[in-house]
């Protein structure tokens, strides 16, 4: 027998209890001799009091007609009949009938009216409770616990709620089993993301549970499961307020989800604060012996005889020292741009002048090497900042001394578009390794695949490239020649109005 049926077979029993009782205390009262209004009045209270301890209209309206029977059949002549001997009584019945039935009514709709009052009020005091417990909760393990106790206690059933978000591997899953609070893992995080991403329906039903998703600004954040041991006419009537409690859990996991996304981000913040700061600190301290190094190392090498032995030796010192150097201002470089202190002075200037520049300097620095530089018949000015764009240029020759041999060949190509113009540096040397390539101009990246000197560099060089280029509103890509082995590096300026 369900709930509804229970519920029907408690309010007869009642009814039939209280008309019994009354109409033995009336019986009582007519043989101490009280006037028959009171025996009237006692039925009149009987239906009060049946109106107020049973469901609905219907009971009260039932209690009305058979007490006015009950009153006709015991204490109307003549006595244990329906009939009715003096006409006076129709009017004692009318009137005992209608002031039964309003009274009957009246109490009904205001049992109802306080019954809904109170459901309200214990539904507003659910929603403030979750509110406030939601605005202290730490973590999304807290927000799931508070959320499954208030849509527990909201339905009267089991609840369970699964935390999707996050980097999590194996979701928490929470529920309520009475008063009791149980917490276990699960390895179906991505079963569930699938089925419940982008649901059309209100909920997802299952074998034992009605699925509710918590989706959040951007995707799906968890799923509270309801048992399907309830009451679908009370989770009709309370689906608007279950709604508000899902939408007030998405609000929260969102803000968890952003302030630990902030943290990280202060986190990487402070992290790359500090890096920087330790390598400013060491490049500075670096730049006034290596300077002190190459100086004295040239004015020893000019004072050196060429065939002297000592010559070989005292040239390796000046290229080590003009390597660490070049780094160093790198370093220096990288952590300006990082800290936003080097400024884009973009001014219009000759594409083929900088590239003429940059070209000397790697040529200087690395005697044996030859760089060929093609460029177009036309010309364009190119806005820039000419010193950091050299920096580009030398950097992207630099690298491709260090990974090629002495014999093969740099070459440095210029052309323009009718938007753009492109600098591409392209050797003849081993080339790139595939798996590389997305990473190369991220900073402090070398190579795992392909062994490499402690020359070759820190992983510096391509990232200042990346940075500066893309300050200037361009763009700078890595790949294989199609044409034959060797790698090429090619980056655009806009060349604007």
């Amino acid at each position: 027998m369900n709930n509804k049926y229970k519920q029907i077979l408690f309010d007869v029993i009642k009814m039939t209890s209280l008309i019994v009782l009354f109409t033995l205390l009336s019986i009582l009262f007519r043989k101490l001799g009280f006037p028959e209004t009171n025996i009237v009045v006692i039925y009149i209270l009987a239906v009060l009091l049946i109106s107020l301890v049973t469901t609905g209209y219907v009971f009260g309206i039932m209690g009305c007609v058979i007490s006015l029977f009950c009153y006709n059949y015991f204490f109307t002549l003549p006595y244990h009949t329906l009939a009715v001997s003096d006409p006076n009584y129709m009017i004692t019945f009318i009137i005992m009938l209608a002031t039964s039935f309003i009274t009957s009514t009246i109490t009904a709709k205001e049992k109802v009216l306080r019954e809904t009052a109170t459901e309200k009020s214990e539904e507003n005091q659910i929603l403030y409770q979750l509110t406030s417990s939601l605005s202290d909760a730490p973590d999304a393990e807290s927000v799931m616990t508070i959320a499954v106790k208030s849509i527990s206690r909201l339905l009267q059933c089991n609840t369970g709620g699964f935390y999707l978000g996050g980097q999590i591997s194996s979701p928490l899953f929470i529920q309520t089993l009475g008063k009791e609070i149980i917490h276990r893992n699960t390895d179906d995080k991505e079963e569930l993301r699938i089925s419940l991403t982008g649901l059309r329906e209100e909920y997802l039903e299952s074998e034992d549970v009605l699925s509710f998703p918590i989706n959040g600004r951007e995707n799906l954040l968890g799923v509270i499961n309801i048992s399907k041991d309830v009451e679908m006419t009370t989770l009709e009537s309370k689906k608007n307020l279950l709604h508000s409690i899902i939408e007030n859990i998405a609000m929260a996991l969102d803000r968890i989800e952003i302030t630990e996304e902030r943290a990280n981000v202060r986190e990487t913040m402070e992290r790359e604060r500090e890096r920087a700061n330790l390598l400013r600190a060491i490049s500075h301290d670096l730049r006034t012996p290596l300077s002190g190094i190459m100086g004295t190392s040239e004015i020893l090498i000019d004072m050196t005889p060429s065939p002297d032995k000592r010559q070989v030796l005292l040239k390796g010192i000046y290229q080590d020292a003009a390597w660490l150097r070049d780094l160093v201002e790198n370093i220096l470089s990288l952590t300006r741009l990082q800290d936003g202190k080097i400024q884009i002075h973009k001014e219009m200037e000759a594409m083929e002048e900088v590239i003429g520049s940059a070209v000397s300097h790697i040529e200087k620095s690395f005697e044996e090497r030859h760089i060929t530089v093609e460029t177009p018949l036309s010309f364009k000015l190119v806005p820039m900042d000419a010193k950091l764009i050299e920096q580009v240029i030398y950097n992207l020759l630099d690298n491709a001394v260090k990974h090629t041999e002495t014999e093969e060949e740099i070459k440095v190509i210029l052309s323009y578009s009718s938007n753009s113009a492109e600098c591409a540096v392209i050797d003849n040397g081993e080339g790139l390794i595939e798996e590389d390539i997305p990473s190369l101009f991220d900073l402090f990246y070398t190579s795992k695949t392909r062994s490499s000197d402690a020359k070759k560099g820190m992983g510096l060089g391509l990232a200042i490239c990346k940075t500066v280029v893309e300050a200037h509103g361009g763009k700078i890509t890595a790949s294989n020649r199609k044409d034959k082995k060797g790698a090429e590096f090619v980056f655009s300026l806009p060349l604007g109005e």
